[in-house]
């Protein structure tokens, strides 16, 4: 079992979102809380509407700047110390076909979603081994597991994002290093409205189905439920959600030709 009152968490994606909604749950367990995102004023804001703000500070980072991270990495560790809880929750999405999405998109989506989560754990994973303690949390998505139409380049980031999370939880077992991969479905937040187009420009639109989905916060309760039972890999999703994995695992042909007809925004 992972506790959570008294650790280090170093929460990227903070600012708004899941991310957001963790801080405020994590805060309230008594966790020491290092708030990462991109917005200083918005990290700020969260950090006074959190339970227990004198244990929390803000370090602004931007997970598609590769050069900076590992420097990041040592500034987060100067809070509190060595880093026990790192939930990489930062992340871009996006609506577009794959014709439409230049590499350029799908380049970025990556070094998001991808490089910036796996430089960060690498970066405090040395410290973890050497202390026989760690635990990594990365927000993957039910996207991880089944790719829809319009999400070729996020659906590609986070299915190696279980690549290497899975890799890593075999290679470090015996170092006694946790990793939980949430696998949430459609959640309210505004990752639709901040989705990339093909040309990288924002959707800005509420997906009908993100705006009918999970709230942040029971899906934060719900990931924090996870990272305390030690659980590798949770779906936090509604039924359509979950059908639509154990259909494509057990039987991948009839999931071919759902998700053809699929509404998907």
């Amino acid at each position: 079992m992972t506790k959570i009152k008294d650790q280090v968490v170093w929460l990227t994606g903070a600012s708004s979102g899941i991310g957001e909604a963790l801080a405020y749950e994590l805060s309230k367990e008594g966790a020491k809380l290092i708030l990462s995102a991109r917005r200083l004023s918005e990290l700020e804001r969260v950090q006074k509407q959190c339970a227990n703000p004198d244990l929390t500070r803000v370090l602004v980072l931007d997970l598609s700047d590769p050069f900076s991270l590992s420097q990041k990495a040592l500034e987060a560790q100067t809070f509190f110390g060595d880093i026990d809880i790192l939930i990489n929750s930062g992340g871009i999405s996006q609506r577009d076909m794959a014709i439409n999405t230049s590499l350029e998109v799908d380049r970025k989506i990556m070094e998001v979603n991808y490089f910036g989560s796996i430089s960060l754990s690498k970066a405090v994973l040395p410290g973890m081994v050497r202390r026989k303690k760690g635990h990594h949390v990365v927000i993957s998505s039910a996207s991880g597991i089944v790719s829809t139409p319009l999400r070729s380049g996020y659906a590609a980031s986070k299915h190696a994002l279980h690549g290497f999370y899975d890799s890593l939880r075999a290679e470090h077992f015996s170092d006694n290093i946790q990793v939980t991969i949430v696998c949430p479905g459609y959640i309210n937040t505004s990752i639709s409205l901040n989705a990339l187009m093909g040309d990288g420009t924002n959707q800005n639109k509420m997906d009908d189905a993100q705006a009918n989905g999970i709230s942040a916060k029971a899906c934060a309760k719900s990931i924090l439920k996870a990272i305390k039972k030690d659980q590798e890999e949770v779906y936090i999703a509604g039924i359509r959600e979950l059908m639509g994995i154990y259909i494509k695992r057990f039987l991948p042909s009839l999931f071919s030709r759902i998700i053809r007809k699929a509404k998907v925004t």
